[in-house]
């Protein structure tokens, strides 16, 4: 049996502990007791050992711990009824447990985390700085040096990268053709413009849907990917032992995803054009009875090579920004496994920002150019 019996008089309180207080029965009274510390302050308190039939070390230190929270809420605290044996045993922890006093934590100032931010992305610029120095010099020493291009792997990674996207790359821009034909074939009906949905659904393809779409799918795919392969390795030591045994990383890790994704990622937007038609043809010969050969001989007639040129050229760039960000956020993995979850989200959120990003800017500058 263990009990912690509460008696109050008047502003006192008095706290009878009865049975046996050790390691295997202290739980059951923790409830109470941690019950009683929150709702107490500001108290004239004494603990009654004349009912304690034993205690032990784990017994005394909970009690112990117990004590000096209620003096760190304004308590006055005094002990009777100690044995002889309960009395050595207080004597000796009673120096030996310190809770600190709670504090009042401000929050932070404006300034202060402003300042925080911009330290923080001012350390991250720089990291991030020397990987990709690191990087482009590998990649011009690999240029240099065919025989250090580790082709097996380039050839893994485009399957992975590449064929094995191909399906939900597919259905993605198949979706995406039949929507923009179905909502724009809505819109110019009212007008009586059936034909142009030819214009509109392959300039808007070519030009930037494929290539942000298939760049934003394959950014969630391979960016976690990469950051989840390489963190990996480097918690099991993996890539310390690379660098042990002469082998630079940057020429065996990250070489091989950058030249697959910039590879890939070009004939991956050439499929999604090819499917996103083909959902924009479905919709205009079934809503507005333009056949699929007058769909095509308009497309060939109207739209300019440049939209379907400028589309493709983008990818390589959006594979390398991809790339790039996926295994650097790799090599930042520390510590845990539960760091790899941490930077894989972090590097499907950059990525994906990073693709919109690079494609509004590259979008204005060739209005603005007249492209």
């Amino acid at each position: 049996m263990i009990d912690f019996k509460i008696q109050n008089i008047n502003d006192a309180v008095n706290i009878e502990l009865i049975g046996l207080w050790d390691k295997n029965n202290v739980d059951i009274v923790s409830n109470k007791v941690e019950s009683f510390i929150s709702k107490t302050k500001d108290k004239s308190i004494t603990f009654d050992f004349k009912k304690l039939d034993s205690i032990d070390s784990a017994g005394m230190i909970y009690l112990l711990h117990s004590i000096e929270k209620l003096k760190n809420k304004n308590c006055n605290i005094s002990l009777q009824n100690l044995s002889s044996n309960t009395q050595k045993l207080y004597d000796f922890y009673k120096d030996k447990i310190n809770i600190e006093k709670p504090t009042n934590i401000k929050e932070p100032s404006f300034l202060y985390k402003l300042g925080q931010s911009t330290t923080d992305f001012l350390v991250s610029l720089t990291y991030f700085s020397k990987f990709l120095g690191e990087t482009t010099f590998y990649f011009i020493y690999a240029l240099l040096h065919p025989s250090k291009i580790r082709y097996k792997a380039i050839l893994q990674q485009l399957k992975s990268t590449g064929v094995d996207a191909l399906g939900i790359i597919g259905l993605t821009m198949f979706l995406v053709g039949l929507v923009l034909a179905y909502q724009g074939a809505e819109q110019l009906t009212k007008f009586g413009a059936n034909i142009f949905i030819v214009e509109m659904v392959s300039m808007s393809l070519f030009r930037e849907l494929s290539p942000m779409i298939a760049a934003i799918v394959i950014a969630g795919r391979s960016a976690s990917s990469f950051t989840a392969q390489i963190g990996t390795m480097k918690i099991t030591d993996e890539i310390d032992a690379m660098r042990t045994m002469g082998f630079e990383p940057s020429i065996f890790l990250v070489m091989p995803r950058i030249i697959a994704l910039m590879i890939s990622l070009p004939l991956l937007v050439f499929f999604a054009d090819f499917l996103g038609l083909a959902g924009g043809m479905l919709v205009s010969n079934y809503n507005l009875d333009i056949s699929y050969a007058e769909f095509i001989h308009r497309m060939y007639l109207e739209v300019d090579i440049k939209h379907f040129i400028i589309g493709i050229a983008k990818a390589p760039v959006f594979g390398l920004v991809i790339a790039l960000i996926g295994c650097y956020r790799g090599f930042q993995v520390t510590g845990s496994t539960s760091s790899i979850g941490k930077y894989t989200t972090i590097s499907v959120v950059n990525a994906i920002f990073w693709v919109i990003a690079i494609n509004a800017l590259i979008s204005v500058v060739l209005t603005e150019i007249g492209i």
